[in-house]
């Protein structure tokens, strides 16, 4: 009875979580859409579509792409403090690199970036005790939910996707793991079925434990907590977190529709048009084969332009002219429209309009200092959750302790401001004289953690080549001693008294 009403459970809570993730697969999939470059023209009037919308259904001038873009190229991460250690956690980063996540972790940011949230995926090996498998996962594939109150404290999450024409999903709890399948609905067709019938089809196309053969179904979940973490992107107390791309969705078809009438615009009125008024329209007779006329026919007049001839007849006949349509009208608007892209999303100009002429070393820095904003915000949002990530790896490798440590630990991340090579070795020279240490100047640098550690056995190894030269080298880096002051033995107005 008791395992009957834990499957009852269980296959509610799949339903319910099923529901609330088919609601937020629609703006995913839009904002997905667009990145990819697939967006309809939008804003354009019913004529203008009927005409046009064919000839432009598969351009787009993408902007989507160059801001989800921007943010992910300066996000790395590059190791894991645990709290208290003096080093980073080797153990954790080799982890993370035997599961492709230094290529993998770039595209669960990106999916953060695009549909405002991504969730990552921690589980032991099996044949590997010492080594979990850690996976990002699309929004569109994972919910988590959450103890009421709390926007950390996990306590249910599932992974649904679609093999042929079965669902497959998996339920995580933080004492199990519950696999289901069910049959994809077909989509209803007339006429509709009786409210019986129906009833049968849902019944049949409902979750149902999986068969599995080698392993029991629902499996103890052995880490103790639920093991799906979200990378959220810019969260919001009450409401769910925003896509950086949802503010741009708008000004993106609006572009496209500027696009697409300008390109109009240069097909039909980009050239002065000449308009004859007051005569004939030229006709050609036709022969027969004796050579009689038998009546006529029109001219061709695309021919005529083409071939750069006027044929004019009749006395009344005038020609006029009206000017070539202003193309750069259009230019202009589109170059504002791209500028609030710039300016709302916190996206360089010189990403997206691409001038640039005799811009300083200082000036760059100052154009990308929004973006560098950006990324260290989601560095701390999404840093959150990977050190979450990591605290998972830890308990599935049965590390309890190192887990809390890692929890409260910090992560690592290559640098987010761009500067140029001698921008950052005047700037580490500075901090080396006024006694920063050479680790900490080498992280600066970019290095990670464990290039680092081969950095200083290098170090080591040349001081053992040549020990005078390093206790040179030493001696040399060590400040100069501070001018002693004369000392004068016995006092002058002592003496002479």
């Amino acid at each position: 009875m008791a395992e009957d009403e834990d499957l009852h459970r269980a296959k509610a809570l799949v339903e319910t979580l099923e529901r609330e993730l088919d609601r937020r697969c629609g703006p995913i999939e839009t904002y997905q859409a667009y990145y990819r470059g697939r967006q309809a023209l939008k804003f354009a009037s019913d004529e203008f579509r009927h005409y046009h919308g064919d000839r432009y259904r598969d351009f787009s001038d993408n902007w989507v792409q160059v801001v989800s873009d921007s943010p992910v190229e300066r996000l790395t991460v590059t190791g894991i403090k645990p709290y208290g250690a003096d080093k980073a956690d080797a153990e954790s980063m080799r982890v993370w690199q035997v599961n492709g996540l230094d290529a993998d972790s770039q595209l669960g940011f990106l999916g953060a970036v695009m549909a405002a949230r991504s969730f990552a995926l921690v589980w032991g090996d099996p044949d590997d005790d010492e080594t979990p498998v850690v996976t990002f996962e699309d929004a569109t594939s994972c919910i988590v939910a959450y103890e009421p109150g709390s926007r950390r404290r996990r306590r249910a999450a599932l992974r649904r996707w679609q093999d042929g024409d079965t669902y497959m999903a998996v339920l995580y709890l933080p004492d199990a793991v519950w696999k289901f399948e069910r049959p994809v609905r077909p989509v209803a067709k007339a006429p509709q079925k009786t409210e019986d019938m129906a009833s049968v089809d849902t019944q049949l196309a409902a979750w149902r434990p999986r068969e599995m053969r080698h392993e029991p179904n629902p499996q103890p979940n052995p880490m103790g907590v639920v093991p799906v973490v979200e990378l959220v992107n810019r969260p919001l107390l009450v409401d769910d977190p925003i896509s950086d791309v949802a503010g741009v969705v708008a000004m993106q078809d609006a572009v496209n529709l500027l696009w697409a009438q300008l390109f109009t615009a240069s097909d039909y009125a980009a050239f002065p048009q000449r308009v004859v008024l007051g005569a004939e329209r030229p006709m050609i007779p036709v022969l027969n084969a004796a050579g009689e006329v038998i009546g006529d026919r029109p001219l061709d007049l695309e021919k005529l332009a083409a071939d750069r001839i006027a044929w004019i007849t009749g006395k009344d006949a005038k020609v006029a002219e009206w000017t070539a349509a202003n193309l750069e009208a259009y230019t202009k608007v589109i170059e504002v429209a791209v500028g609030h892209i710039a300016a709302q999303t916190r996206t360089p100009q010189h990403y997206l309009i691409g001038k640039m002429a005799n811009l300083s070393a200082d000036a760059l820095l100052a154009a990308e200092t929004g973006l560098v904003k950006r990324c260290e915000e989601k560095q701390l949002w999404y840093g959150q959750a990977i050190r979450e990530v990591f605290a998972l790896i830890a308990l599935a490798r049965g590390e309890d302790d190192k887990a809390r440590d890692l929890r409260s630990g910090y992560v690592l991340w290559a640098d987010a401001e761009s500067r140029s090579q001698a921008q950052l070795a005047d700037a580490l020279l500075k901090l080396k004289q006024i006694g920063f240490p050479f680790e900490f100047l080498a992280l600066r640098y970019g290095l990670t953690p464990a290039e680092v550690v081969d950095m200083l056995a290098m170090i080591e190894r040349e001081n053992q080549l040549d020990p005078l030269g390093a206790a040179a080298a030493l001696m040399a880096q060590r400040p100069a001693p501070a001018d002693e002051p004369d000392v004068i033995e016995g006092d002058p107005a002592e003496e002479a008294a």
